[in-house]
């Protein structure tokens, strides 16, 4: 990746991170952009995520939220990024804490398996 994608996709974040509050979609909350990564002609960005509570119904909700919102903040993504193309935004759930939680669960069981 060069030094050009990765401003883009830092800049990509913190402005899909500072207009997300702003959604007036009850089933957006609270999320976290964690991370986004464009493909090399910067058309299509994945926008990864966390939400709280971590539960299936909210990260359900949050999922429909954000796919409807995605035009929007598209919109006002082009408004304030200084590229020439847009990218199309797919929101992407990420995988990283419930990976974390299941290495804590395995390693805890590994403990009590000990004592």
């Amino acid at each position: 990746m060069g030094q050009r994608q990765r401003r883009v996709n830092e800049s990509i974040k913190e402005i899909v991170a500072e207009l997300l509050p702003g959604l007036k979609d009850p089933r957006v909350g609270f999320v976290t952009v964690t991370d986004v990564r464009t493909t090399t002609d910067i058309r299509q960005a994945q926008v990864f995520y966390t939400v709280l509570p971590d539960d299936e119904e909210t990260r359900r909700q949050t999922d429909a939220g954000l796919r409807s919102a995605a035009p929007i903040l598209r919109r006002e993504l082009g408004g304030r990024l200084r590229t020439r193309l847009t990218p199309e935004l797919q929101f992407v759930l990420d995988p990283v804490p419930e990976r974390g939680r299941r290495i804590e669960e395995l390693l805890r069981e590994d403990r009590d398996r000990e004592h």
